[in-house]
Formats: C-alpha cells, structure tokens, sequence
C-alpha cells in the first residue's frame, strides 16, 4: 500500500487536486487512500466525566457507522499514558483512521509516527495535537471566537462601552495541557485587555498570566477551590462583579465558591459569570439566574464534520476545510475544518430545543 504521507507529497504537485474550492468557498484538499467500502476508525476521547465528550464519541461513532465503518471508540479517563497505550493498541490493531481528542496535546508524537508509519488517517478532533506532522486535519469550533463570545457578553452586561466602571473581575482559563485553552484565552483578552488598561476592569487578585489561571483537566472543584482562594484573600469587604470562565464544569464550580460566600441572595447577587459547551446542569443554572451566559458549540454537527471527513479521504475524494494557515502545531500549520459557536444566556437558552439538541422537559 503507498504510504499515506508520500502520497501527500505526491498529490502537492499536482495543481488540480492540492487546493480546490468547492460551491460555498470553502477550501478543500485532496486525500490519499481508496477504500470501496468502509473499514475501521479508532476514535480516542479523553474522558467520560463530561457529558460533552459523551455525546461527541456517540455521535462520532453513529455518523461513521451510517456511512459503513466499523469503530473502536475508548475513553482515556483525564490519563494521558491510559490515553496513550489505547492508542497503541488501536495502532496495532491496524485502524484504517485515528480521530483523537487528546488530554496531552503534546504526548503522542511516539505513537503518531507509528500510525504514519502504518499508513493510518490522523484527525485531531476539537483539541490540536501539538509537535509532530503526523496529524493529517484538524476538525474544531472556532475557538478564539468562543473566548470573544465570553469576553463580549462580560462588556455588554457590564456597561463597559458605556463608560461604567470600575468593576472587580476574576478570570479562569483551561487545562494547561490542552492547546485549546490559549485560543480561548487569547480571545477573550483581546477584548479585555483594552478596559484592563483603562482601569475599568480591575483583578484584584494581579493575576492575569494565563500561566497563573489554568485550571488542570478542567477540573470543577479545582476552580472552587481558587475561587474561594481569591474570595477569601481579596474580597473581605469587596465584591467580584463579574468571571471570566472558558468552560461550564469550571463555572459551576465558580458557583459555588461564590455561593458559599452569600453571592445569589437579594443583596448580593451573582457576578456576570461565563461557561462554554452548554452542558445542561449549566443551562438549567443559566435559566435559574445563577450563571449567566454559555457557548454553545453543536458537537453533533463536529462530530458529523469528522465523520465526512474521514469518508471523504479514505476513499479518496477531496474534503472541505476553510483554514489553512492558523492552526500551527509547532511542525507545520494542519489543515482544519472550523464550525461557528453560538453565544447562550437566558434570553434565547430556547433554542437549543428548537434544533433539538435538549427537549423543553430536560430543561425544566
């Protein structure tokens, strides 16, 4: 069989089939194997303790089996060496196609040359694996828009346009492991930086590195616990008026450090607090008035993108993807296809049921 990646190689050359552009303009790159029928796809998620990654290895798994593919689908459980011997083994068992959502983004070079080696299809799905060229694409939101969604919705509830100010903020940013987290991150700051300057958003804690505010795994009572760290050294007397959260299980944990504080009574209310992936505890607490605002990013609609994707290539037809440059690993810039988030609050939480995604009854 040709090796995958010296068909790549090949396939460069070849004006007609390295970039096309298909019907809505997205750009779309040739692949490299054949199959007439479908084979077998491992998929790698990295833990079964949200309910977001649930869904997404169901819906990976459903989307490829419509379209004829066996799959082998593991959890990693937030261990990156468990997550790494699975791999090994879906290696060698001789998957046609890997899709991997690592918990290290930086722990599989080993085995990726191996599947290079091997001739096996490499997906990064959501998280970009970082630090080797055997990852093929990258499938994922737009993840510096998620953060300016966070950001965004923290400048419009505050005021911030307005002039109003000065109001304490805390932020949080991911797992440090999880190449995601700097997107986030440096989206949102692009926002709120400006008023970080002008004093009109004050950390009365100082910390504002991203080194400072990761939060491993994305962990919930790791942010409770920091967050009653900085309730209890600096807002004696004070009050945060607003928390920059990249994810929900962070937020939630948040929560309820505020709460144990008395925040979420008459006199004191919550601060403006942000989350992301729209997991439905979070939605439910959004409706309730505790958290505030969430992003919404339609993982079946991801976990769809994966599948096609990898139908596309195995039999070797050309694929979409609409961003060639921005998604560096450290080795090379990995062809990516990027869907769009959705910001969420109390104001239009409905239409998750409109597109199906919770029903009305989950939601009450």
């Amino acid at each position: 069989m040709l090796n995958r990646r010296a068909a790549l190689a090949a396939l460069a050359g070849t004006a007609s089939l390295a970039l096309t552009v298909s019907a809505c303009g997205e750009e779309s790159e040739g692949s490299t194997r054949s199959r007439s029928q479908g084979g077998t796809v491992g998929i790698a998620m990295p833990t079964r303790s949200s309910e977001r990654w649930l869904t997404d290895g169901k819906g990976v798994v459903d989307g490829l089996k419509s379209k004829g593919y066996k799959t082998k689908l593991v959890y990693g459980d937030d261990d990156p060496k468990a997550q790494l011997s699975q791999i090994e083994t879906l290696v060698g068992q001789g998957v046609d196609a890997l899709i991997i959502a690592a918990i290290d983004a930086k722990s599989l070079n080993g085995v990726l040359k191996r599947a290079a080696d091997a001739g096996i299809l490499v997906i990064s799905y959501d998280r970009l694996i970082l630090g080797t060229a055997n990852v093929d694409y990258y499938v994922s939101f737009d993840n510096e828009m998620v953060g300016r969604q966070e950001a965004g919705y923290i400048i419009e509830k505050l005021g911030l346009e307005k002039g109003k100010g000065p109001f304490n903020i805390e932020l949080f940013a991911g797992s440090p492991d999880d190449n995601n987290t700097k997107y986030f991150f440096d989206g949102a700051m692009a926002l709120l930086q400006p008023y970080l300057d002008s004093k009109q958003l004050v950390v009365r804690s100082g910390q504002t590195r991203m080194g400072q505010l990761t939060t491993l795994r994305w962990d919930g009572p790791t942010a409770q616990k920091r967050m009653s760290d900085l309730l209890s050294g600096w807002y004696v007397g004070k009050k945060v008026d607003a928390v920059l959260s990249p994810y929900d299980g962070i937020s939630r944990g948040v929560l309820s450090a505020l709460e144990s504080r008395g925040y979420g009574s008459a006199g004191k209310p919550f601060p403006v607090v942000t989350g992301q992936d729209a997991e439905l505890p979070s939605v439910k607490s959004i409706i309730a008035g505790r958290q505030s605002q969430t992003v919404f990013k339609d993982v079946r609609a991801l976990a769809d993108a994966a599948a096609w994707m990898v139908d596309d290539i195995l039999k070797d037809r050309v694929t979409r993807i609409n961003d060639r440059h921005n998604y560096n690993n450290g080795v090379k810039a990995v062809p990516a296809y990027l869907l769009q988030p959705q910001s969420i609050d109390k104001t239009n939480y409905e239409v998750l049921v409109r597109e199906g995604y919770y029903t009305a009854k989950e939601l009450k």
